[in-house]
């Protein structure tokens, strides 16, 4: 039988103590606008990461048996955003404490406000965000709440600690989002799609992240829907799978991530392709920060 756990492992590879990483499920749903579902994305994520090979051509070796990861239980939190966000933050902060490598599996993108709060308190300096996603998650209020999925970025933007805010993969942003990232410039720069398509965008993103420390926040719908489709509201022209890993692998390269989470699937009947694509996104970011970056020339 395989093992319950993320990538499935057996022990030791899946022990707390011997692990690198640990994987925390965050299974919250409650601002989302369009397609529901993403509480479920959690345990699909888990599943669908159990026929996940885990050998990797790029290391020439299975790197999660070289760093271990660790599956903790799934967070139970209020349905209340502001209390779901506080109790995050504080699961984060006992976790990121103790070294190792915190990876959120969400649920919906709110998630990502308690999750960098914990990885400040844990960490108690600048953190830069790095944020792949269709959307800028700017606004200051979406259905008459500041803690929507829409207003990610704006409260990790409000964060003391949060130095900037690297955008990559948006093409859906309203007049308000523009704005701010036009006022603010030296805080929030925005990559759009097509920025991205068109290449030309690595010196700027390494000079931004060379030698800080980095929480990745993945919103699979930053994804193309040829990739990802299960997901609450898929923009089209969206990151492709190599542009994706392109971005991250740059990231992991010049600076060091301290912490990452995967937002906003929403498992589907017949999609579990989607299910798929994001446990082997997960797994490749996991080996990008524990080998390749400053984690692994330790």
């Amino acid at each position: 039988m395989t093992p319950d756990n993320f990538l499935g492992l057996p022990e030791p590879y899946s022990d707390f103590d011997r692990a690198g990483v640990l994987v925390l499920p965050i299974p919250f749903e409650a601002t989302v606008s369009y397609g529901r579902g993403a509480a479920g994305g959690p345990a699909a994520i888990v599943a669908a990461s159990q026929q996940v090979e885990l050998y990797d051509r790029e290391f020439d070796q299975e790197p999660a048996l070289a760093f271990g990861v660790h599956t903790l239980p799934p967070l139970a939190l209020p349905a209340d955003p502001a209390a779901a966000v506080e109790g995050i933050a504080l699961a984060v902060a006992s976790l990121a404490r103790t070294g190792k490598l915190v990876v959120g599996l969400g649920g919906e993108h709110t998630v990502s406000v308690g999750f960098g709060r914990g990885l400040l308190a844990a960490l108690e300096g600048p953190l830069t965000v790095v944020q792949l996603d269709a959307h800028s998650d700017l606004r200051d209020r979406y259905d008459g709440t500041p803690y929507s999925h829409a207003c990610v970025a704006r409260r990790l933007l409000e964060e003391p600690g949060i130095e900037q805010i690297l955008q990559l993969g948006v093409r859906s942003v309203c007049p308000e989002e523009v704005a701010l990232a036009r006022s603010r410039p030296e805080q929030v720069r925005v990559w759009y799609a097509e920025e991205v398509h068109a290449g030309g965008w690595q010196a700027e993103l390494i000079r931004r992240v060379r030698g800080r420390r980095v929480y990745l926040t993945l919103d699979v719908d930053g994804l193309d829907p040829s990739v990802i489709l299960a997901t609450g509201t898929p923009e089209p022209d969206g990151l492709s799978w190599q542009e994706a890993l392109a971005v991250l692998r740059t990231v992991a390269e010049h600076a060091e991530i301290v912490g990452l989470d995967c937002v906003e699937l929403a498992p589907a009947p017949g999609l579990h392709a989607s299910d798929y694509a994001a446990a082997k996104l997960v797994y490749k970011v996991m080996a990008y920060a524990m080998l390749l970056g400053r984690r692994g020339r330790r």
